[in-house]
């Protein structure tokens, strides 16, 4: 058997076409921020369904597989880093536990590609294949074992001309479109199939006339002045709790010089350290000075209710809850608050934790032990503003995002304390990410995180302010306001969905009608 499994990686090492697919989903990763090269992806997507494109499900299995371990093992390389420096384990086994993650990323991809080395026969089945089969595997990545839906192909035209269509077909529907671009170009370069590069160019053109018929949303004319708060508090020292008091007082006065026409000031993710019982004292006086200063204040803080002993990853909001207020808002357990529902495994909860734990200190982290907030949470309600939260990699999840949104939202509000990851691209891409929400909800967004990237997103006009990575800075800005709302926001991803059914019930007519024939003029002719 170690023969068999020797000779067969030989022979994998030998196939240049094994380290071109590998090669080609390594490439994705310029596609994405901070690189930002995001006609990489229809480059690497076209080698990906050049080497697939094989009657042999087996082939299209290894190819494919290759493309989708490459693709995630360069593009989350920034996970290594908080297993390697926070993990506790030994170099190959952090390593080796990388590989693993990356392999069953990859299996999505591959189940695509099997699903469509069944359609090669003509290139317009394979093309809606393709389409379907990417469809449905993506959206099993976004929900199986809590779902992992970073790096889907639609970020990558986040700051490309194609963001525009954000707002209709949001992210998902943008991953599609890449896969119809593709393929389409890749048999009209093979088999000179004009008809289906016309039917891309026709569905990309009426999708970019719908905003010129119907109009687009514009600003309300109301601004808000936010003040965002980076505090760069190394990770080591965050859940110490001699520096419990250190940091809240960091995170005070860093505040307290600008509180003046202020209408809203964030601080990011767990920003006070300590339990939200103990801390009562420091909130109640924290709310005082907001509601004295005209504002209000929104920050993340541990929640651990002693009484059923469930703790909450949570946002609060301190100080005035209407613009007409004069007096504070803020008591224990108070209802304006948000308790965060998709939960980062090993991170916030460990799964089989009485096996895993003793292992070793990954998955002992501190505060790995959170509860589920509720998916559907009312907003925020901070001087005036109704504000959509999302926290950390929350904001990957565009339906959950979006089942909370309201035509009320006026402003799109997440907090991550992605110290965690270094100096890699991780942070980067979270915030392209945040971004593609902004997009899709037409929203301002608003992001701040203990060392970056912290910032504001205005969807509109496309402009972003950021405070610089791995400094203790605050930022002070206007946000416009936007009126109306999104088809993406009104209707997510169910036309989408309606399409693709559509497809799935074309390719199983194509497949079975066939069989259906041979079988009768076997029997009957």
């Amino acid at each position: 058997m170690l023969k068999t499994l020797v000779s067969n990686l030989s022979n994998l090492a030998k196939d240049k076409f094994a380290w071109l697919s590998l090669f080609s989903g390594c490439a994705l990763t310029f596609a994405y921020s901070p690189f930002g090269v995001w006609p990489v992806v229809f480059a690497s997507l076209l080698i990906a369904v050049w080497l697939t494109d094989k009657p042999d499900p087996k082939l299209a299995a290894k190819y494919g597989f290759l493309f989708g371990f490459g693709w995630f093992a360069l593009g989350i390389s920034w996970v290594h880093v908080s297993i390697a420096e926070f993990g506790g384990l030994p170099l190959a086994i952090s390593v080796l536990l990388m590989a693993l993650l990356c392999a069953y990323l990859a299996l999505y991809p591959t189940l695509a590609f099997i699903f469509a080395s069944y359609f090669t026969h003509t290139p317009w089945q394979r093309v809606l294949a393709l389409i379907a089969g990417f469809a449905i595997t993506e959206w099993l990545r976004a929900h199986l074992l809590t779902g992992f839906p970073w790096l889907r192909f639609g970020y990558t035209l986040t700051d490309s001309p194609l963001n525009t269509l954000a707002p209709w077909v949001g992210e998902f529907g943008l991953t599609l479109l890449i896969i119809l671009v593709v393929t389409s170009l890749y048999y009209l370069l093979k088999q000179r199939a004009i008809y289906l590069a016309i039917v891309s160019f026709l569905g990309i053109s009426a999708l970019y006339s719908v905003p010129l018929i119907q109009g687009t949303l514009k600003y309300s004319g109301d601004e808000v002045t936010t003040l965002l708060v980076q505090g760069n508090i190394k990770q080591s020292l965050r859940w110490e709790p001699e520096q419990f008091w250190p940091t809240m007082s960091k995170y005070r006065d860093m505040t307290r010089p600008n509180w003046q026409g202020v209408d809203l000031v964030v601080w990011p993710e767990a920003a006070i350290p300590e339990f939200e019982d103990i801390a009562y004292p420091f909130l109640e006086n924290l709310d005082k000075a907001a509601t004295f200063n005209g504002t209000a204040l929104i920050t993340g803080i541990p929640d651990y209710q002693f009484d059923t002993r469930t703790a909450y990853n949570t946002l609060i909001t301190l100080g005035k809850k209407e613009k007409e207020d004069s007096e504070g808002q803020y008591h224990y357990l108070h209802k304006n608050r948000y308790q965060k529902h998709q939960l980062l495994p090993i991170g916030e909860f460990v799964p089989f934790e009485d096996l895993l734990r003793p292992i070793a200190p990954l998955f002992n982290l501190a505060m790995s032990s959170f509860t589920r907030g509720e998916a559907v949470q009312p907003n925020l309600l901070a001087n005036g503003l109704h504000v959509l939260p999302a926290i950390c990699y929350e904001i990957a999840f565009s339906e959950l995002v979006r089942g909370n949104f309201t035509a009320e939202s006026d402003i799109l509000f997440t907090v991550s304390n992605d110290a965690w990851f270094g100096d890699s691209h991780g942070p980067h891409q979270h915030m392209q990410i945040a971004r593609m929400r902004a997009l899709e909800l037409q929203r301002p967004l608003v992001r701040v995180t203990n060392n970056g990237i912290t910032g504001v997103y205005d969807p509109l006009s496309k402009v972003q302010h950021v405070i610089p990575q791995f400094e203790a800075n605050i930022l002070k800005t206007d946000v416009k306001l936007i009126n109306g709302v999104s088809w993406y926001a009104e209707h997510g991803n169910r036309p989408i969905w309606f399409i693709v059914a559509f497809i799935v019930l074309i390719l199983t007519t194509a497949k079975v009608k066939p069989m259906v024939l041979k079988r009768f003029e076997r029997n009957f002719l």
